[in-house]
């Protein structure tokens, strides 16, 4: 399919973490489409075929799913529906249209036992029904569309929505003291980086004069460093002192704790650091620190 004049993108999950800035740093590259769950329920299939068949759309752009990782492991199939049904008939519909399909992933995928940094030639492992439905939407979107690009990312947080850094401003300024996970690693990834590299990528596909050739396949994309889950609460503490908070807690009253101490229904990666060379080589993108963005959107927080 030729690409329109303004090219067409369709964005599922607007009221989203990600869907909500995919919003802002589509507009200037064509006609941004979002829908949320009313719009379209993604659990149905024939919803999505009718939406994408009305709509035919140049792009797509799909940052939703069901993420409530704990509520998962008992509401196996809502998850499945949402995390490989769906992607599965969003690749098979932009297949028809020959348009490019963009679909998140997770570091769930891994099993989190390796040393290191995860690359995309590591094979996956879940442990959790999270993990393992977003595998098999990564598997049919592989299979049904050629022009797809999967991006995995970990520890989304932003300004909109729920996450774990608006839970720990808010309990740092209610509760005396915290417990926080220490043996668990990734990098806390900011929607906006996500939205704005999400951008920068398409940018460069709809310039491409040759896109049968581009750069499709999987991609790791994270926030440059690393830190647990007690790093990042403790930068968190900080940087609300440092922005004039009131604050009940101090860093001396955040304790770190193992995950054994915080037993959670779905298990979790400990080790979720994700290598992202292949991006960085294959796009030209430099990925700023994790606690760049975690200052961003603090900064916001305080002036919202």
């Amino acid at each position: 399919m030729a690409l329109s004049a303004i090219p067409k993108i369709l964005v599922t999950g607007k009221n989203g973490q990600v869907g909500f800035e995919l919003q802002r740093s589509l507009a200037v590259l064509g006609e941004v489409i979002a829908v949320d769950r009313e719009e379209c329920d993604l659990g149905n299939p024939d919803a999505i075929r009718e939406l994408v068949q009305r709509i035919r759309p140049d792009i797509i752009v799909n940052p939703a799913a069901h993420t409530a990782v704990d509520k998962a492991e008992s509401e196996i199939e809502l998850a499945t529906a949402l995390n490989a049904t769906a992607p599965q008939v969003f690749a098979e519909e932009a297949a028809k249209l020959g348009a490019l399909l963009i679909h998140y992933s997770t570091d769930y995928v891994f099993d989190g036992r390796k040393d290191g940094w995860y690359s995309e030639t590591d094979t996956p492992n879940p442990q959790s029904v999270y993990g393992k439905t977003k595998l098999a939407g990564e598997l049919a979107v592989a299979a049904a569309n050629p022009r797809h690009l999967i991006f995995r990312t970990s520890w989304v947080f932003g300004a909109h929505g729920g996450n774990f850094l608006k839970t720990m401003l808010r309990l740092m300024q209610q509760r005396d003291a915290l417990s926080v996970i220490h043996d668990q690693y990734g990098a806390p990834t900011s929607a906006s980086l996500l939205a704005d590299v999400t951008a920068q990528i398409i940018a460069q596909y709809l310039r491409s004069e040759k896109q049968d050739e581009f750069a499709y396949g999987t991609y790791h994309l994270v926030a440059a460093g690393e830190t647990s889950w007690h790093g990042y609460a403790s930068k968190i503490n900080e940087l609300a002192a440092l922005q004039g908070y009131t604050l009940k807690v101090a860093a001396k009253d955040i304790q770190a704790i193992p995950a054994t101490d915080y037993p959670l229904p779905a298990p979790r990666p400990a080790n979720s650091r994700l290598n992202t060379q292949k991006l960085q080589a294959a796009f030209g993108l430099v990925l700023p620190n994790w606690q760049q963005g975690v200052q961003q959107v603090m900064t916001l927080l305080k002036q919202s």
